[in-house]
């Protein structure tokens, strides 16, 4: 053997032991997300995504040794790159021209109860006791873009599997009421279409559950409720931003207690995560029309499996017990954000003469 190819063979015994390792957790996650993709078109109102967690904390809680050591690897990809590559994916359904289309009298309701979202968070979270990361995952949750917000903001954040699980669970939990209330409720004050779809844009969390309360409205109620939802979703980019260097700014003071903290001194993918750079690639992809429209359907498509392989693989290396040990707070901290965000956007919108 050529001395060549005596160094090759340990790299190679390397990647075969990563791939061998990265498997079947990855598979099983697959497998999962296949299925729940297949029910979140049966069911659109609870969507893939939604399904992905369930299912696999299901599994997981059926098959105890689905947690076993053989398959955390598969899952920890699963559940972080494979997280980050379906944001950078959904990041080609985004145009920045979009802001621009929904006209200036939407984003001051827009960007109001995104404030009343983090703001509300933060207060109400201090008086419940519901702290750091679930605190910070259910408010981007109900003030941006629902699951998708939460698997961004895990992502940079590095939150636990059942902070995102109750998280998510908080936020399912309110859409469902909303597609229920929002329609029959828009009636009931007299909205013309264009009000509802901003009310629905803005005050519900997940696209899929804006879409259905929106289309059952009717009139022109479907179509404003998406836009506004998508150009809410852009939000994402400065939260998640901010979020990175409070995180970075974190670890560093772990790292070194008695150092001082610049952005100057911090290594820039700490800062700036190389997939939000993604993101922000595709976004400005797609506003520039680089991205033909015939792909879209397919580049949606698979963002959305991505992101259920994610979730998949989340709920599979979930424990309910760590659940239930959080409490009954964090719903209830989910449930008054819903209340005062949805209550602030029909405020804002009478305020501003869009109701």
């Amino acid at each position: 053997m050529s001395t060549r190819e005596a160094e090759s063979a340990p790299r190679q015994e390397r990647r075969t032991w990563s791939a061998a390792r990265i498997g079947p957790g990855l598979l099983l996650a697959l497998v999962v997300a296949g299925v729940a993709t297949a029910l979140g078109k049966l069911v659109p109102l609870v969507g893939g995504p939604v399904f992905g967690i369930l299912l696999g904390a299901a599994a997981a809680a059926a098959v105890p040794a689905l947690r076993g050591t053989r398959w955390k690897p598969g899952y920890a990809v699963a559940s972080k790159p494979v997280l980050q590559l379906s944001i950078v994916v959904l990041g080609t359904g985004l145009s920045l021209q979009q802001v621009l289309d929904v006209g200036g009298g939407s984003l001051p309701v827009m960007l109001g109860t995104l404030a009343v979202a983090l703001g509300g968070a933060w207060l109400l979270g201090r008086w419940l006791g519901v702290r750091g990361d679930t605190q910070i995952l259910i408010a981007v949750g109900t003030g941006i873009c629902g699951a998708s917000a939460i698997a961004a903001t895990t992502a940079v954040i590095k939150a636990k599997q059942s902070q995102v699980a109750y998280a998510i669970g908080t936020i399912f939990t309110f859409n469902i009421v909303a597609v229920l209330l929002f329609p029959p409720l828009g009636h009931l004050l007299g909205m013309n279409p264009h009000a509802f779809g901003l009310w629905a844009g803005t005050a519900i969390n997940d696209t899929s559950s804006v879409v259905a309360a929106a289309y059952t409205y009717g009139g022109d109620a479907g179509a404003d409720g998406l836009v506004v939802k998508l150009t809410r979703t852009l939000m994402l980019i400065p939260i998640v931003i901010v979020l990175a260097v409070l995180t970075a700014h974190r670890q560093a003071r772990r790292e070194d207690p008695g150092a001082g903290f610049s952005l100057r001194t911090m290594p820039w993918r700490k800062i700036v995560p190389l997939f939000l750079i993604g993101f922000l690639a595709a976004v400005t992809l797609e506003s520039l029309g680089l991205i033909p429209g015939s792909w879209h359907p397919a580049l949606s498509t698979l963002g959305t499996f991505l992101i259920t392989t994610a979730l998949a693989g989340i709920g599979l290396s979930l424990r309910l017990s760590d659940m239930r040990e959080a409490g009954r707070r964090p719903l209830l901290l989910g449930a008054l954000l819903w209340l005062a965000v949805t209550l602030s956007s029909l405020g804002l919108q009478a305020l501003t003469g869009t109701l």
